[in-house]
């Protein structure tokens, strides 16, 4: 008899101890939507005025937490990216200073070939900054997130090309923020409730609001909203690049060998019957 009270004691206690997870994970991540990029099929390419707008916005914004140390100053005028020119990124750089034992005092001006300098000297100082969370590096984070999906609906992206998983993710990830977490969720201090962010509990304050950034529009050109929903757009499909700079050329490269491989079968098909042409089997 006591046994089996102290079963029942026993069982109780991790039923009162799994409610409050089991009530966490009553709250789904919602399906990620796929957005419009120009960037998307094989042959698609980067938005160089998009480009320049998402990277107003990582200057101005994310650039004051995140990194991005595998990015030069000069590769913002390489061909396929933002387009900037060369006197524009010499400007851009000399409103920088970057780390140099070489130098006096162990700073200098920066200069083109320079990468972007990081917003903490190091990695303890960026936690201490962040409640202890180390903001993660922006360089090639759009390919390291990607959308999850269900079935075999992820054999299609072989033959379209979808590779847009992770800019997918971070548009919604800064779309998904609410001011308020749902009641019947437990919500740590410190943190925010966000809709796709994993355990929906994030220790990244929403970094975007309405109007927060003006764009720099050149003449000619279309006005943009002002609005998270652009802002989200824009840096995303910036950090895509960041991710894979060269991503026109390899889809052209790709392109061409597919084409050859096509022909190159053709040919060889054709020579196969010309050979065996007339020769009993």
């Amino acid at each position: 008899m006591l046994n089996t009270k102290t079963l029942l004691a026993a069982l109780a206690l991790v039923a009162g101890i799994a409610t409050p997870a089991l009530a966490q994970d009553s709250h789904a991540t919602p399906a990620i939507e796929k957005q419009t990029w120009s960037f998307a099929g094989i042959f698609g390419t980067y938005d160089e005025n998009q480009l320049q707008r998402g990277f107003q916005v990582f200057r101005e914004v994310c650039s004051s937490c995140h990194s991005a140390r595998l990015i030069a100053f000069r590769n913002l005028a390489e061909e396929g990216g933002p387009g900037f020119s060369e006197e524009q990124v010499k400007a851009l750089a000399a409103e920088y200073e970057v780390a140099d034992p070489t130098a006096e005092g162990g700073v200098r001006t920066a200069v083109p070939a320079d990468r972007w300098p990081s917003p903490f000297a190091t990695e303890q100082d960026a936690r201490d900054a962040n409640g202890g969370a180390l903001p993660p590096d922006f360089s090639v984070l759009a390919k390291a997130r990607g959308v999850k999906e269900e079935g075999l609906w992820w054999v299609l992206n072989y033959f379209t090309g979808y590779s847009e998983g992770g800019p997918d993710y971070i548009h919604a990830l800064l779309n998904g923020y609410h001011e308020e977490a749902p009641e019947e969720f437990e919500l740590a201090e410190g943190k925010y409730y966000n809709d796709y962010f994993p355990g929906h509990a994030i220790g990244m304050a929403p970094p975007l609001s309405d109007g927060q950034i003006t764009y720099e529009v050149a003449e000619g050109q279309a006005e943009v909203p002002l609005t998270v929903e652009q802002y989200s757009t824009d840096v995303a499909a910036f950090m895509m690049w960041m991710a894979e700079p060269h991503l026109a050329g390899r889809k052209q490269t790709g392109f061409v060998v597919l084409l050859f491989l096509v022909l190159f079968a053709g040919l060889m098909y054709a020579t196969k019957r010309r050979i065996w042409q007339g020769i009993e089997h």
